[in-house]
């Protein structure tokens, strides 16, 4: 056998389709085509040949996974959990996460730091939301509770904030719907109360 052509891909110019005696085989990424040191005329077994393709398989399913959490942060759970959509087998999964972490690319705790920044600048939200927005994403419990205690932001005065703006709108005049709308963003009766009850005194 041997390779014939190496066509770069019109879609994807960063990757390459290789063909072995004229027929399309598999496709490698630009740096895994000159670390593998595959050309035209090269000679292949069959050995040769299939653990190129298991190769190309591994270099794709990066290429993936790079492109997932190129978008944002992701956890660890989230690109395993696509992987799997993927139908790719566990010990390439393994393999991959494996890589990721070696490059830094998988880390829950920067993860979740992200993301209680982020949430925080998006919207008016609780701790208690948080964490279980972050538990949702299969975030360790020790990572959630040292993020939510690095968290400087005041409920108080995100709670305050809330009510303030959310009393603005005419269906929350209504105190027992804005309860209701402060409750599924995460807050307890008790602080609910408190906040609902300054803001009375404000206003008076």
């Amino acid at each position: 056998m041997k390779i014939t052509n190496i066509k770069q891909q019109v879609k994807r110019s960063d990757r390459f389709s290789i063909y072995v005696d004229g027929i399309y085989k598999f496709s490698f990424g630009e740096s895994e085509l000159l670390s593998s040191r595959v050309h035209i005329n090269m000679e292949l077994t069959e050995g040769e040949l299939s653990n190129l393709q298991q190769a190309a398989e591994l270099d794709k399913a990066y290429d993936r996974a790079i492109n997932f959490i190129s978008l944002r942060r992701r956890s660890q759970w989230e690109i395993e959990e696509y992987l799997k959509r993927k139908e790719y087998s566990p010990a390439l999964i393994d393999t991959i996460l494996n890589k990721l972490s070696i490059k830094n690319y998988v880390d829950d705790l920067a993860f979740a730091k992200a993301w209680v920044s982020s949430r925080r600048l998006l919207k008016a939200i609780s701790q208690r939301k948080l964490s279980l927005e972050l538990r949702a994403k299969r975030v360790s419990d020790e990572i959630i509770r040292q993020v939510i205690s690095e968290d400087e932001t005041s409920e108080a005065d995100v709670l305050a904030d809330l009510i303030s703006r959310k009393r603005k709108q005419s269906r929350y005049q209504d105190d027992l719907k804005l309860m209701q709308y402060l409750a599924r963003q995460g807050y307890n009766y008790g602080d609910i109360k408190a906040g609902l009850n300054s803001d009375i005194v404000e206003d008076y």
